[in-house]
């Protein structure tokens, strides 16, 4: 029974119902975050999404009443909704998600109030202006800018604005008129329900390369491992079987045992160390 949204009008109600149809159509459902997203990018999102996943933006109560009617363990959805959520659905693997979702962003100007997403750096050398009173507002700003060769540039590197701190108006302005885009705007990816396991971006944000080259180590050396252990695998055996007989063969030649295989290879090292002897009593 609905609980959640016996009071609710009717065209929520049916905002609800639809929020629920969607969790069950689709093998993902997830949260993005909206916020900061221009109107028309989000447009251009939503029709780059088209045939591979359904966004739906709709308010944070009405989802959370979605997800209280369903019950656990979807409901569990609710804990992440902040902001400006909404709702995503595909039937793609999370993975895949979070790379599509991160193919979406694009680097926008910082607004007063933004938080600052990693170091913001200011690099010395020449800019485009001419020199006047923007000399002054980088100095006020806290970048040492100064005037040579008849342009403004800026003498030394300089972190601008930390990681995690929020940005100000002064140093916003600042940053677009050096064309400094640190903001990265897009579809952000808050959580993703799939197979009754939440997955979080932290998870989801692996660079393939390292993790395709840590595979390969990891398979290297348990081929390794099992080799040296003599722990036979259909992989290895082989290769502990061939090392047996190339141990036992030098085995066989140190203790000059004339078995087959073995006195051919003892009578080549004789005849080496013969001519060796040879070479020094000459």
């Amino acid at each position: 029974m609905a609980l959640y949204t016996v009071n609710l009008p009717k065209w929520k109600k049916d905002e609800v119902e639809a929020i629920k149809a969607h969790a069950q159509e689709f093998a993902l459902t997830g949260l993005v975050d909206l916020q900061g997203i221009p109107a028309s990018q989000l447009q251009e999102m939503r029709r780059d999404l088209r045939g591979s996943a359904v966004l739906k933006m709709t308010r944070n109560t009405l989802i959370e009443h979605a997800f209280n009617d369903q019950g656990e363990p979807i409901r569990g959805l609710n804990d992440y909704i902040d902001g400006q959520s909404a709702l995503i659905y595909t039937n793609e693997n999370p993975f895949s998600l979070y790379k599509k979702l991160q193919q979406t962003m694009s680097k926008m100007t910082a607004r007063a109030g933004d938080i600052a997403p990693e170091n913001i750096i200011v690099e010395k050398g020449p800019t485009a202006f001419k020199p006047g009173p923007i000399v002054g507002e980088f100095q006020q700003a806290g970048i040492p800018a100064a005037i040579e060769g008849g342009k403004v540039v800026i003498r030394e590197t300089k972190t601008f604005v930390k990681a995690g701190e929020e940005i100000t108006a002064k140093q916003a302005d600042v940053l677009a008129k050096l064309d400094i885009r640190p903001m990265d705007v897009g579809l952000s990816l808050q959580v993703a329900y799939y197979d009754g396991v939440f997955y979080e971006p932290s998870v989801l944000a692996i660079d393939e390369t390292e993790y395709f080259n840590n595979i390969v180590t990891a398979t290297q050396q348990a081929f390794n491992l099992s080799v040296n252990a003599v722990y036979p695998t259909a992989a290895t055996v082989e290769t502990i079987i061939a090392k047996a007989v190339g141990e036992a063969r030098n085995l066989g030649v140190e203790a000059v045992v004339y078995e087959s295989g073995v006195v051919e290879m003892i009578i080549g090292r004789a005849n080496a160390q013969a001519n060796a002897l040879k070479g020094v009593v000459e």
